[in-house]
């Protein structure tokens, strides 16, 4: 029910056929590291945005879902409440199934970061390093029980409002003025290759 609630079974519904993505867990944090340095993308920015990243087969009705949600996300950074929340399974799903959506979750908010802006405050690297560390987390079967769920639950509260302190006090620019609709261009210079290797979080294989 959890997940019904949170939208996690919608977004599984929509996105969990992509191929170009993990999970909707790192689609999410993709979204989240966009709007972290971007003005919230239009439903035509979306749809370029895609195309450039080679997810190509999307409805409509998936379109307006991401774009809702982009506008969700944009609202709960720009709060003092501190309310964001990534979208990850519930705990009906196993241990190791939420520490996995954890990771691509952390995965999908360095490489949205990375890929929308190319640049770091100077205290925003820690942070960075942060998220690629979960992003990189393996699971052991030996983890699975309740000491393990604690570790889940202080990684999850531990990276879950990083998106809040990378996007605070940035002034957000335009899609347009974005490496985002370029960086996948046979135009894309060599910085915007930098970029794509910094911000790509190494994954176990």
């Amino acid at each position: 029910m959890q997940d019904d609630i949170s939208g996690w079974s919608e977004w599984d519904r929509n996105f969990s056929e992509i191929e170009e993505i993990s999970s909707p867990s790192e689609l999410h944090g993709l979204l989240t590291g966009i709007v972290c340095v971007t003005q919230v993308p239009t439903r035509e920015e979306w749809q370029q945005i895609l195309a450039t990243l080679e997810v190509t087969e999307i409805s409509d009705d998936a379109i307006a879902i991401l774009t809702d949600e982009t506008e969700d996300i944009a609202h709960a950074l720009s709060e003092d409440e501190l309310d964001y929340l990534p979208l990850l399974p519930d705990d009906e799903h196993s241990l190791s199934e939420r520490v996995q959506a954890l990771a691509d979750w952390c995965a999908g908010v360095v490489l949205g970061f990375g890929l929308a802006s190319g640049h770091l405050r100077a205290e925003e690297q820690e942070l960075i390093e942060h998220l690629q560390d979960v992003a990189s987390v393996e699971f052991d079967e030996s983890d699975d029980d309740d000491e393990g769920e604690e570790s889940y639950q202080e990684l999850y509260e531990f990276v879950r409002l990083i998106p809040v302190s990378l996007s605070m006090g940035r002034q957000k620019i335009e899609v347009s003025e974005s490496p985002l609709l370029q960086l996948f261009s046979a135009q894309k210079s060599a910085d915007a290759n930098n970029v794509v290797e910094m911000f790509t979080p190494h994954r176990p294989s």
